[in-house]
This record gives C-alpha cells, structure tokens and sequence, in this order.
C-alpha cells in the first residue's frame, strides 16, 4: 500500500535529525522524505499534524508467553498491545514451557509470530538446555532457527565453568550472550532490595553485591574469551559504575535497564503493594539516579520495558509469595516520554534509548532492519501525540495481562499509529 504521512515532525535518532516532513510509503519501505516521489499516488494519507513521526519502538524485553503460558497471555493479545505502544520489534527470552532450547521450537514461534503479520519478534535461545546452567545448548543451529543471541533469562548459572564454556562457544561464533547480572546464591529467596524499607516491612533481601559480584564475573569472562556480552536489567548504582569502568576498558560490552526502575523506588513499594513485586528488585533513589545519570551520558544503551504479563490471582497473594512482572509494553513509550520530560532531555535523546540504540544492540541479525528513518528502510513507524494524555486502566490495555504499578498514572504520549512493514497494523478507532 501507498501511504502519505503528511505534516509530522521527523524525529531520527540514528541520524540526529528533527524536521517538519512528510512521509511516502511503499512497497513496505520509505520511499521519499519531504517531496514525493514521481507518479505517487497515495491509497492512505494520515495527518500527522502536530505529531511526532519516530521510528517504531525497538523493545529487547517482552515475554510474550507462548508456548505454555497461555493462560497468562498470548502471541495475538501481546502483538496488539505491542503495536498499541507504537513498538515493532521485538526480544523474547526463552523461559517459556518448553524452553526455546531446541531449534524446532525457535522456528515455531517464528512461524506463528509471522503468520500473525504484526510486530517482528526477534527470540533470544537459552544459552543452557532447559535453562538449568548445566549442558551449553546447540548455538549454531538455534541461530540458523532464528535466534539473535542467548540468555539464561532469570536463571543464573552457578557453574562459572559452565558460564566460561559458554562465552567461549559465543566467542567463537561471533554470538551474543544476554546476560542477567545476578549471583545464583546471593539472590536466591529474595523478593525486595536489601535495605531500611525491606529490614522494616519483614522481606528478605536482595543485596547490591548479587548485582556487582555477578559483573566482576561476567567481564572477567569477557576478558578471557573476548565474547559480546550485553548485560541486561541493570538496577544498582554499583552497577552501573562498573558497566562504565569496562566500557572505558574497551570491553564488548552493551547494558539496558527497565522503564520500571527509570521511575520508581523501593519507597514505592509502599504496604506490601504487590504490583511493585518486580524482578530485579526496586532499589532506593540514589539507584534510580545513577541509572538515570548513566543514560544521560551513555553507560546504558538502551531501555527495555520488561514486559511480564502476570495473571490477576498471582498478584493477590501477598507480597513475598506474588509472581514478579508486570505489563508494559503499552506504557513504553510513555514512560519514555515522561521520564525526557523530568530530566529536561530532547525527546529525540530520550528516544534514541527505545530506538535507534536497542536497534544497535541487535544490529548482527540480518533481519533487523528497526531503528531508523531513512529512504529505502523498511517503513516501521510510530506516530504519536507528545502533549496528549492517558489514564493507565486495565480496560485501556490491551494486554491480557493489567497488572502494572503505574496503574492510575496520568501518562504523555498517545499513540495514533502504528506502521510494520508499511502496514498499519494500529490505528485507534
């Protein structure tokens, strides 16, 4: 289809740029920017007047739940609520039932991502079978399936042996591991951060050293085998000083954090409310502002949103025994916005964390194509009101899971459309 994206401003990340433009779509790509292209006849114009036309949203943290979880969400509730947040590409970890250990299990998932036509799901393999931190899986043919790196997800291997074989087989390949920086002794039981709240309200603690020892660990590793390691859900200011020391080494070395530890506190966690039962744990201010201050100056890369839908009974329990996650991919880009907002950032700074940087840490899949607007790229786009506003409500999400600790927040940034591919795959009614 033909599509005229007409009088948005052009927000680029990647290219650092910002102007009024339109748009011309077709055949999937962007086919001109500002004048149209000979003989184009738009099928669909939408006006994008006074909104803001970036490229789609790239998300490197989203359990979809299928296969086996089912119950939880699906493929088909998961891909609308992606699309509805203006995200079109993709991570999906492995911790599913059955866990994508096995190749034919990666190309089903791809099968029924694709027939469904919506965002582009890129899987992450489980760096061990089953996840249990024992036997290295088949990397090779897990990547010919279509994986784009390999993650333990919240399994961590106690075995450094196990972790070294690992990054040595990556290494040898080129792959990237994912990895969750979490010592497998020191966070076992678990479910607040160590500190005055958790001391006070009866919880047992998580203590920044699980975060940092596993670090030491990790680039050591690193140091020994030479392997791309990105660190995902960074939570402690502890952390985030030792992913810049060996970025500044010169290690190959990438990290995010979650859109749920950009904005919140352990403070937060108020009367054992357990919508902030997350994993990692919610960490106290000067946490929040270290992770802040290393997004500012480019010690993290990119910002995830973490999205765990968890079922309504799961978080009636109390706090200690509540399943950890919450939804957020229809809250991404808000969540985004509002934190350019408070921080005084550009918002074409603030995007380039949920774009054009996610979209480098995937960059060695030939397939992803995400994070950038350019003539000739695949046309995946998200067109959104800065200065409108929502309500976060279960019936404004499209999510099968509604649990979320920003339930209630007034939220910027509204969503008009959404485009994969030259498609419209979201357009509110």
């Amino acid at each position: 289809m033909k599509i005229h994206i007409q009088g948005g401003t052009l927000i680029d990340p990647a290219a650092g740029t910002e102007q009024q433009q339109d748009v011309y779509i077709e055949a999937g790509k962007i086919a001109a920017l500002g004048a149209a292209p000979t003989g184009f006849h738009a099928e669909k114009t939408i006006d994008a007047r006074g909104l803001v036309v970036a490229p789609g949203l790239v998300d490197l943290s989203a359990r979809l739940r299928e296969p086996g979880y089912e119950h939880k969400a699906t493929l088909d509730s998961e891909m609308s609520a992606a699309l509805a947040g203006g995200v079109t590409s993709l991570v999906c970890p492995p911790d599913t039932d059955p866990v994508l250990d096995e190749a034919g299990l990666v190309e089903m998932l791809k099968y029924r991502a694709g027939k469904l036509a919506r965002a582009h799901v890129h899987p992450l393999g489980a760096l061990t079978v089953g996840l249990k931190g024992q036997v290295i899986t088949e990397m090779v043919s897990l990547t010919e399936a279509g994986c784009i790196g390999f993650t333990q997800a919240d399994s961590p291997i106690a075995d450094t042996q196990v972790l070294l074989r690992a990054l040595q087989y990556a290494s040898t390949y080129g792959y990237a591991v994912w990895l969750r920086p979490q010592d497998a002794y020191l966070s076992k039981g678990g479910v607040a951060a160590s500190g005055a709240l958790a001391s006070r309200l009866g919880l047992s603690g998580v203590p920044v050293s699980a975060e940092t020892i596993a670090l030491h660990t990790f680039f050591e590793l690193v140091r020994v085998t030479g392997a791309r390691v990105h660190v995902q859900h960074l939570s402690s200011a502890a952390g985030v000083a030792l992913v810049r020391a060996a970025k500044a080494e010169g290690l190959p070395v990438t990290c995010d954090v979650t859109v749920n530890h950009l904005h919140l506190i352990d403070m937060d966690i108020g009367y054992f409310d357990a919508q902030f039962r997350l994993d990692p744990p919610l960490r106290q201010q000067r946490d929040r502002d270290a992770i802040r201050a290393g997004l500012a100056d480019g010690t993290i890369d990119a910002i995830c949103s973490q999205h765990t839908p968890v079922d309504d009974d799961e978080k009636l329990l109390p706090f200690a025994e509540a399943t950890p996650g919450a939804t957020g991919l229809e809250l991404f880009l808000s969540l985004t916005v509002k934190w350019a907002q408070e921080a005084r950032l550009p918002l074409a700074k603030a995007l380039a964390h949920v774009t054009s940087a996610p979209a480098a840490v995937m960059r060695r899949d030939p397939g992803c194509q995400a994070g950038r607007l350019a003539v000739g790229a695949r046309a995946d786009l998200c067109v959104f009101d800065p200065r409108a506003h929502w309500r976060v409500e279960p019936r404004a999400l499209k999510s099968q899971g509604h649990n979320t600790p920003f339930l209630g927040y007034e939220l910027p940034a509204v969503v008009r459309a959404t485009l994969v591919a030259g498609r419209v795959g979201f357009e509110p009614a």
